[in-house]
Formats: structure tokens, sequence, C-alpha cells
């Protein structure tokens, strides 16, 4: 009974899409999204502050590419998982963002069919790659 819920930081410059995000995740009682950001900067103090469990991040940021946010993550104390969500099916980015140790990596335009699955795996360790990426 006793189990913590998973904490979820949304990364993206555009605040509907987080709206929506926020929505998508509110059916699955244990994950809560802990906070949301609108930049790279941001990302990297929330993540670090709130302790988040994963981060929901997207590669197109204003300031630091969603890359170099996962590369930063990833030297955080209690690193997060990181699960990339994006527009962008180029296989150059898969790899590079794949490179950055994300466990996951989602098309926006599947996002409604994919997320909670995509991050039950990623929960449990697995990694998920959109099946429409033909890499």
């Amino acid at each position: 009974m006793g189990t913590q819920s998973k904490k979820i930081l949304l990364v993206d410059d555009f605040i509907p899409w987080r709206q929506f995000l926020r929505t998508l995740l509110s059916v699955t009682p244990e994950w809560q999204v802990c906070g949301e950001a609108e930049n790279g900067i941001e990302a990297l103090a929330k993540a670090e502050d709130l302790h988040a469990d994963l981060v929901l991040l997207d590669l197109d940021l204003p300031d630091l590419t969603g890359i170099e946010v996962a590369n930063r993550l990833r030297l955080l104390a209690q690193p997060p998982a990181i699960v990339i969500l994006t527009a962008d099916a180029s296989p150059d980015f898969v790899k590079a963002a794949m490179a950055t140790g994300a466990l996951g990596y989602l098309l926006k335009s599947e996002v409604v069919a994919e997320l909670l699955p995509a991050l039950k795996e990623v929960f449990s360790g697995k990694r998920f790659i959109s099946p429409a990426i033909q890499m």
C-alpha cells in the first residue's frame, strides 16, 4: 500500500501542450506531475529541487537543447529517468537522445496512444521507442 507515487516533471515551452500532458497523466493515480518547466535551465533546477523520478522532455527548447538537458540531468545526485517527447522522428535525433541515457523516445503525434504504455515500460526499467520511428 505505502508505495510512493512517481513524480513526473513536464518540460516543454508550449503551455497548452503541458496542460494536455497533465490531463493525460491524471488518469494514472500512481503518477503525479510534480512540476513543469518551459526551458532547459528551469528544467534542471526543478528536476533537482523536486526530486523528479522522470522528466518528460521536449528536444526543442528555447535555451538549451533537450539533448543538453538530458546530459546534465544524468549528473544529478539522483538522476531521473528521461523520456524524450518530440515531433522529430529523425534517426540522428533518436540516436543522440538515447545516447544520453534516455529510456524513452516518443513522438508527439503518437502521445495519446503511447504515453501511458511508454511510461509503464520506463518505470519498470525498460526502454520504449515509438514504433512509428523507423531506425
